[in-house]
Protein backbone atom coordinates (compact mmCIF):
# COMPACT_ATOMS: atom_id res chain seq x y z
CA UNK A 1 0.00 0.00 0.00
CA UNK A 2 0.89 3.59 -0.81
CA UNK A 3 1.12 6.38 1.98
CA UNK A 4 -1.90 7.55 -0.01
CA UNK A 5 -4.06 4.68 0.53
CA UNK A 6 -5.34 4.32 4.15
CA UNK A 7 -5.64 0.51 5.84
CA UNK A 8 -9.09 -0.67 5.57
CA UNK A 9 -8.56 -2.47 8.76
CA UNK A 10 -7.78 0.64 11.13
CA UNK A 11 -10.94 3.11 11.88
CA UNK A 12 -10.26 6.28 10.02
CA UNK A 13 -7.67 8.91 11.73
CA UNK A 14 -10.18 11.53 14.17
CA UNK A 15 -13.03 9.36 14.08
CA UNK A 16 -14.05 6.55 16.47
CA UNK A 17 -14.77 2.81 16.04
CA UNK A 18 -18.51 2.14 14.71
CA UNK A 19 -19.10 -0.15 17.87
CA UNK A 20 -17.46 -0.35 21.16
CA UNK A 21 -16.23 -3.24 23.38
CA UNK A 22 -18.24 -3.58 26.01
CA UNK A 23 -17.41 -6.19 28.67
CA UNK A 24 -19.80 -9.05 29.81
CA UNK A 25 -20.92 -8.73 33.21
CA UNK A 26 -19.39 -11.14 35.92
CA UNK A 27 -20.96 -14.53 37.07
CA UNK A 28 -20.07 -13.43 41.13
CA UNK A 29 -22.61 -10.66 41.77
CA UNK A 30 -25.88 -12.33 42.52
CA UNK A 31 -28.88 -11.87 45.05
CA UNK A 32 -31.77 -13.95 44.80
CA UNK A 33 -35.38 -12.85 46.25
CA UNK A 34 -38.12 -14.40 46.90
CA UNK A 35 -41.38 -12.75 46.85
CA UNK A 36 -40.03 -9.11 48.49
CA UNK A 37 -37.74 -10.98 50.67
CA UNK A 38 -34.21 -11.08 50.01
CA UNK A 39 -32.87 -14.48 50.86
CA UNK A 40 -29.59 -15.26 52.20
CA UNK A 41 -26.03 -14.84 50.38
CA UNK A 42 -25.59 -17.85 47.92
CA UNK A 43 -22.53 -19.16 46.67
CA UNK A 44 -24.40 -20.47 43.23
CA UNK A 45 -27.58 -20.47 41.63
CA UNK A 46 -27.51 -22.40 38.23
CA UNK A 47 -29.17 -20.73 35.52
CA UNK A 48 -32.88 -21.06 33.95
CA UNK A 49 -32.74 -23.60 31.53
CA UNK A 50 -35.97 -23.48 29.11
CA UNK A 51 -36.08 -25.60 26.27
CA UNK A 52 -38.75 -25.62 23.52
CA UNK A 53 -40.35 -29.27 22.07
CA UNK A 54 -41.01 -29.57 18.62
CA UNK A 55 -42.75 -31.84 16.46
CA UNK A 56 -41.38 -32.51 12.68
CA UNK A 57 -43.47 -32.12 10.10
CA UNK A 58 -42.70 -33.14 6.25
CA UNK A 59 -44.76 -30.93 3.85
CA UNK A 60 -46.92 -32.77 1.10
CA UNK A 61 -45.12 -32.33 -2.13
CA UNK A 62 -42.02 -30.89 -0.77
CA UNK A 63 -40.84 -34.19 1.48
CA UNK A 64 -36.95 -33.14 1.31
CA UNK A 65 -37.72 -30.31 3.68
CA UNK A 66 -38.73 -30.96 7.21
CA UNK A 67 -40.08 -28.16 9.17
CA UNK A 68 -40.09 -28.09 12.66
CA UNK A 69 -43.38 -26.83 14.89
CA UNK A 70 -42.80 -25.77 18.73
CA UNK A 71 -44.87 -27.36 20.87
CA UNK A 72 -44.21 -27.25 24.79
CA UNK A 73 -42.13 -25.66 26.50
CA UNK A 74 -39.98 -26.90 29.20
CA UNK A 75 -38.63 -25.34 32.55
CA UNK A 76 -35.44 -27.24 34.43
CA UNK A 77 -34.75 -27.09 38.03
CA UNK A 78 -32.55 -24.65 38.67
CA UNK A 79 -30.31 -25.17 42.11
CA UNK A 80 -29.39 -22.86 45.04
CA UNK A 81 -26.56 -23.48 46.71
CA UNK A 82 -25.93 -21.53 49.90
CA UNK A 83 -23.71 -22.09 53.41
CA UNK A 84 -25.82 -22.49 56.16
CA UNK A 85 -26.54 -19.64 58.58
CA UNK A 86 -29.51 -19.10 60.61
CA UNK A 87 -32.26 -18.21 58.35
CA UNK A 88 -34.82 -20.47 58.05
CA UNK A 89 -36.98 -19.23 55.27
CA UNK A 90 -35.84 -21.69 52.64
CA UNK A 91 -36.27 -24.99 54.66
CA UNK A 92 -39.45 -23.65 55.51
CA UNK A 93 -40.71 -23.07 52.45
CA UNK A 94 -39.59 -26.44 51.42
CA UNK A 95 -41.01 -28.02 54.38
CA UNK A 96 -43.95 -26.27 54.24
CA UNK A 97 -44.47 -27.98 50.92
CA UNK A 98 -43.32 -31.25 52.34
CA UNK A 99 -46.52 -31.25 54.28
CA UNK A 100 -48.88 -30.46 51.50
CA UNK A 101 -48.94 -26.36 52.06
CA UNK A 102 -47.95 -25.62 48.18
CA UNK A 103 -47.00 -21.91 48.16
CA UNK A 104 -46.13 -20.98 45.12
CA UNK A 105 -44.07 -17.73 45.27
CA UNK A 106 -42.09 -15.66 42.35
CA UNK A 107 -38.20 -15.87 42.52
CA UNK A 108 -35.67 -13.10 41.45
CA UNK A 109 -32.31 -14.05 39.94
CA UNK A 110 -30.48 -10.32 40.28
CA UNK A 111 -27.35 -9.99 38.19
CA UNK A 112 -25.34 -7.46 40.01
CA UNK A 113 -22.69 -4.56 37.78
CA UNK A 114 -19.10 -5.31 38.70
CA UNK A 115 -19.56 -3.37 42.01
CA UNK A 116 -21.92 -5.58 43.52
CA UNK A 117 -24.18 -2.24 43.94
CA UNK A 118 -26.39 -2.14 40.55
CA UNK A 119 -28.85 -4.99 39.50
CA UNK A 120 -28.52 -4.84 35.52
CA UNK A 121 -30.34 -8.08 34.15
CA UNK A 122 -32.89 -9.99 36.46
CA UNK A 123 -34.72 -12.79 35.48
CA UNK A 124 -38.15 -13.59 37.34
CA UNK A 125 -39.55 -17.58 37.96
CA UNK A 126 -43.36 -17.20 38.03
CA UNK A 127 -45.06 -19.95 39.94
CA UNK A 128 -41.57 -21.32 41.95
CA UNK A 129 -42.33 -24.19 44.08
CA UNK A 130 -38.93 -25.87 46.23
CA UNK A 131 -38.46 -29.94 44.91
CA UNK A 132 -35.52 -30.74 46.74
CA UNK A 133 -32.96 -30.49 49.13
CA UNK A 134 -29.90 -31.81 49.60
CA UNK A 135 -27.16 -31.27 52.73
CA UNK A 136 -24.06 -31.12 52.51
CA UNK A 137 -21.19 -33.51 53.40
CA UNK A 138 -19.91 -33.33 57.35
CA UNK A 139 -16.34 -34.37 57.91
CA UNK A 140 -14.00 -33.88 61.08
CA UNK A 141 -11.22 -32.65 58.98
CA UNK A 142 -12.85 -29.88 56.84
CA UNK A 143 -11.98 -26.61 56.72
CA UNK A 144 -15.01 -25.04 54.47
CA UNK A 145 -18.16 -23.71 54.89
CA UNK A 146 -21.30 -25.92 55.08
CA UNK A 147 -22.51 -25.73 51.45
CA UNK A 148 -26.70 -26.72 50.94
CA UNK A 149 -28.60 -27.03 48.08
CA UNK A 150 -32.55 -26.35 47.45
CA UNK A 151 -33.91 -26.79 43.93
CA UNK A 152 -36.63 -24.84 42.42
CA UNK A 153 -39.15 -26.02 39.58
CA UNK A 154 -41.13 -22.74 38.41
CA UNK A 155 -43.82 -22.52 35.74
CA UNK A 156 -42.19 -19.17 33.16
CA UNK A 157 -39.91 -16.95 32.63
CA UNK A 158 -39.06 -13.32 32.00
CA UNK A 159 -35.88 -11.53 31.64
CA UNK A 160 -35.55 -7.80 32.77
CA UNK A 161 -33.43 -5.14 32.34
CA UNK A 162 -32.28 -3.01 29.26
CA UNK A 163 -29.34 -3.89 27.40
CA UNK A 164 -27.80 -0.28 28.18
CA UNK A 165 -27.79 -1.19 32.10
Amino acid sequence: MSAATPNPTTPPAGGAAKSAWVDPYGAFNFKLMIGNLAVGHFTEVSGPKVTIDTVEYREAGQSQVVHHIPTIASYETIYLRQGLTRTTELWDWFMATLNGEYRRLAVSIILLDSRGTTPVVQWNLFDSLPVSFTGGDLRATAREVYIHEFGLKYEGIERVGSGNA
